[in-house]
């Protein structure tokens, strides 16, 4: 089975393609960096480019497998358009992937953990999760401003992020937090392998961003009425 991956969701991206062998077991083929600001211009040709390379054609994705969000509102729009178009075309299944969920499975800890993501101007992206065995239950997901976050941490809770910077700035206010490895092609491409596997499938038209936050757009035309 042929997984494409794709996240347009940060200042840069990336594109992989994902091979799921007989035993279950995810191999990422190859990954391709997208440089911020130019997602549209860049996403479909690297994505050509990356299938000609490994002598693939379209025709042989089985799924897409695409990063829904948090992040940047443009990339985000650039991102999801690209595979919505894609799996119109070829009639295959869209797996949308949480970067939060992602990162609270990365933490490794079987009960709820905060997964954190630095969201700008001075905010945060929080999501708790009751995290099992390979699974994570979303319970809330927010945006907060990064002093509420930390005054607001309660106990129970295991807070995880993939940015050293910000882990720093938690730790310094004496809360312990997990720093995990990046979220990449391979990480995504498993979750999104499990997902999958239980149905947990989109169609082009179902496929939505997960901004959490309201877009500029949205939060001046609300003050302005």
């Amino acid at each position: 089975m042929l997984l494409l991956v794709t996240d347009t969701s940060g200042k840069n991206g990336f594109v992989g393609l994902a091979r799921v062998a007989e035993s279950g077991e995810v191999e990422v083929i190859d990954e391709v960096p997208l440089v911020g600001g130019t997602f549209s211009a860049q996403l479909v040709p690297q994505i050509a480019g990356l299938l000609d390379k490994h002598s693939f054609h379209k025709n042989q994705i089985d799924a897409f497998l695409v990063v829904s969000g948090p992040g940047s509102f443009t990339g985000l729009r650039v991102g999801l358009a690209a595979i919505k178009a894609l799996a119109e075309i070829l009639h295959k299944p869209i797996v949308p992937v949480s970067l939060l969920e992602v990162v609270a499975l990365a933490a490794g800890k079987q009960r709820k953990v905060l997964a954190v993501l630095d969201a700008g101007r001075g905010e945060i992206f929080a999501g708790e999760y009751e995290v099992g065995d390979q699974s994570a239950q979303l319970i809330r997901q927010q945006v907060l401003p990064k002093q509420e976050l930390l005054s607001s941490v309660v106990g129970g809770f295991v807070l995880a992020t993939p940015e050293a910077t910000l882990a720093s700035a938690i730790e310094e206010s004496g809360v312990s937090v997990i720093t995990v490895e990046k979220c990449c092609a391979e990480t995504i491409a498993r979750l999104g392998w499990q997902k999958l596997q239980a149905g947990k499938t989109v169609s082009p038209e179902q496929l939505d961003a997960n901004y959490i936050r309201r877009s500029d757009a949205e939060i001046f035309a609300k003050t302005s009425s």
